[in-house]
């Protein structure tokens, strides 16, 4: 895997799964274990998604399960209605997110073959996540949180484009494959309160999304959503320390990380590493995006996915992320050593080389040198 999967025949859906650890190395208990996840990820969408829907429905109609201690002023924190609107809050915030995922693909704007009949049947008169972003996004200010835990409040009404009449919706029955990812976000944040939902995540899910819902194989295909998920949990499990900011200065947190990459780089080539001091070019600048999103930022979708067949492969995990972070300074040193400050940030935090294989190929040198 570590030297690219081929994508015939959807071996690469199956090797990420093993490798993240999703589907046993016992061949004989895939099947099993597959239906048994699909059923528990149904599961949580009846109860994060379907029952809060249909109570909120339910509000207009019948008022007997609004009681004096759950009415949706109630102050109390472990109120009913306190959890919905808190929902609400890191529902727009992946909303906002998801809706740009990779603009300069038509895929995540295109239905998907498979929406979620448990969602979309007609019968079903509750509250979708969708119909809760626009009822939302009208009645509220757009709250943002970044990573830094600066919050921008903008009016919706006059930010251009409002992130309403970004794309248009699809038809009733239909839904695009973003709406799919918002949903596996925010089952995560769901069921994962003390990090809930960071923005970077959703560059974390889309090229696991993204590579199992274009599988050949048809029943892959079809549960690419729960599939996702579970992988994306798993990955998450592994990475997670590097999206809660509380980490940061610790030793399992970004900048410790971050940190690595320069005292590796000074290891391999000292003369590069002396000049990025020497011009207080600190790692922050441009590892943390590398680091902390996989270098999904970095490159074309498809070379994501090439990268990522290395990454998820080695067995020290993410270890070799650090030398091919390394790589991508060493090949461009020329240029780096001749730059000056604003220069060099320039090529840092819009990298020039395309050409991932030879990124890997150095990384696999750099490793191979220790």
């Amino acid at each position: 895997c570590s030297t690219g999967i081929p994508f015939d025949g959807g071996l690469r859906c199956l090797c990420w799964k093993i490798l993240l650890n999703y589907l046993p190395l016992e061949k004989a208990l895939w099947s099993s274990l597959l239906k048994k996840q699909r059923d528990l990820y149904s599961q949580f969408l009846k109860e994060m998604i379907i029952q809060p829907g249909i109570a909120k429905a339910n509000l207009g109609v019948s008022r007997e399960d609004v009681t004096l201690e759950d009415h949706p002023l109630n102050p109390n924190p472990d109120s009913r209605w306190n959890t919905y609107f808190k929902d609400n809050e890191v529902l727009l915030q992946i909303d906002k997110d998801v809706r740009r995922l990779y603009p300069d693909m038509a895929f995540f704007q295109r239905p998907t073959d498979y929406p979620c009949l448990l969602i979309l049947d007609p019968q079903n008169e509750f509250e979708t996540l969708r119909r809760r972003v626009e009822q939302t996004t009208l009645k509220s200010q757009t709250v943002a949180r970044n990573r830094s835990g600066v919050t921008n409040v903008s009016s919706p009404l006059k930010s251009t484009p409002s992130s309403l009449s970004e794309y248009e919706v699809l038809p009733n029955g239909c839904e695009a494959h973003w709406e799919v990812v918002e949903r596996i976000l925010f089952i995560y944040a769901k069921l994962n309160p003390g990090i809930a939902y960071v923005q970077g995540m959703n560059e974390i899910v889309g090229p696991l999304y993204y590579t199992f819902a274009t599988d050949p194989n048809s029943e892959w295909k079809e549960h690419a959503e729960a599939d996702t998920f579970f992988c994306f949990t798993n990955l998450m499990a592994e990475i997670r320390d590097n999206f809660i900011k509380s980490l940061d200065d610790s030793q399992c947190g970004i900048t410790y990380k971050m940190e690595k990459v320069y005292s590796t780089l000074k290891e391999k080539d000292v003369e590069l590493y002396l000049k990025l001091q020497e011009q207080n070019i600190k790692p922050q600048f441009f590892a943390f995006r590398w680091l902390t999103l996989l270098l999904s930022q970095e490159f074309l979708l498809p070379d994501v996915i090439r990268i990522w067949d290395s990454l998820f492969a080695d067995d020290k995990r993410f270890d070799f992320l650090l030398l091919v972070c390394c790589a991508m300074l060493t090949l461009i040193r020329d240029q780096l050593l001749e730059g000056d400050f604003t220069l060099n940030m320039r090529l840092l935090q819009d990298y020039p080389i395309s050409d991932v294989h030879l990124i890997l190929k150095k990384a696999k040198e750099l490793q191979d040198s220790k």
